[in-house]
């Protein structure tokens, strides 16, 4: 079995594959002072939870755009997976051509993310990863990742607006049936999400007509992450939603590294 980490801001997520089939999938708080045996605990008690051994982990991989948390996350991994896991970093494989300015620069969430994609559907593409932030990353059909956008994720959008005006609530992320909101909170609810609807087309469009002027024609566009569907109800440009587009990008490139571990 292999077991996948993609640690990001908010959440961790996990996911183990026995071959291609990914078996299980867990979400933990990402915690800076958290230590490994405390990761560790947590969790082997999923593995055991789900009646699975962790002894028939025989490698891992874990990518993360949280350098302050990797000591622990490492550590868990060595101890009680007597593993030493890929990380996904410059000198990793993974058949994606970086066109950024420094390569370096680019979240190892989006290179997965890309290998998935593009592994999937060996088309032009535009990922979206609702996230802390929210990426949109240009993918071409040969594989060469563009570049793309970076914007506020949903949930920081929505804090800001609670923690900087006096007067203004924390409001559940649900779509009104109407944009005309007679109500603080509703209001406060159709601003959100239409409006990050609104943002999401706009910009999908505008990378999709500079990857036509490259051409790239009619860019797929694939969204993921804990918030897609709720704003692909309003968003249009929207083609499908896959929740583990991350965690097969892990298993694809640790296929692609896995002598690392031999």
């Amino acid at each position: 079995m292999i077991l996948v980490l993609d640690a990001g801001n908010t959440n961790i997520v996990l996911g183990l594959y026995e071959g291609k089939e990914l078996i299980a999938d867990w979400r933990l708080s990402t915690d800076p002072i958290r230590t490994a045996d405390e990761y560790g605990i947590q969790v082997i008690q999923l593995f055991l939870q789900n009646k699975l051994d962790p002894s028939d982990v025989e490698g891992v991989i874990i990518s993360s755009v949280v350098p302050n948390i990797m000591y622990s996350i490492e550590h868990m991994i060595l101890k009680y997976f007597e593993v030493k896991p890929i990380i996904v970093g410059p000198g990793v494989k993974t058949g994606i051509n970086i066109k950024y300015d420094n390569p370096k620069e680019v979240g190892a969430d989006r290179i997965v993310n890309a290998v998935s994609a593009h592994e999937i559907y060996k088309k032009p593409l535009i990922i979206i990863d609702f996230g802390t932030a929210t990426t949109f990353c240009a993918v071409t059909a040969a594989g060469d990742y563009l570049g793309g956008t970076i914007c506020p994720g949903i949930k920081i959008s929505s804090d800001a607006l609670f923690q900087r005006a006096a007067k203004l609530p924390r409001v559940e992320l649900i779509k009104p049936n109407t944009v005309i909101c007679k109500n603080t909170v509703s209001s406060m609810q159709a601003g959100i999400i239409y409006g990050y609807g609104g943002l999401v087309d706009c910009i999908v469009n505008n990378i999709k007509k500079e990857m036509n002027d490259l051409g790239e024609k009619d860019a797929f566009v694939v969204a993921t992450g804990g918030l897609a569907k709720l704003i692909s109800e309003e968003a249009k440009t929207i083609d499908v939603i896959d929740p583990f587009l991350t965690l097969e990008g892990l298993r694809l490139i640790y296929e692609k590294n896995r002598e690392q571990n031999f």
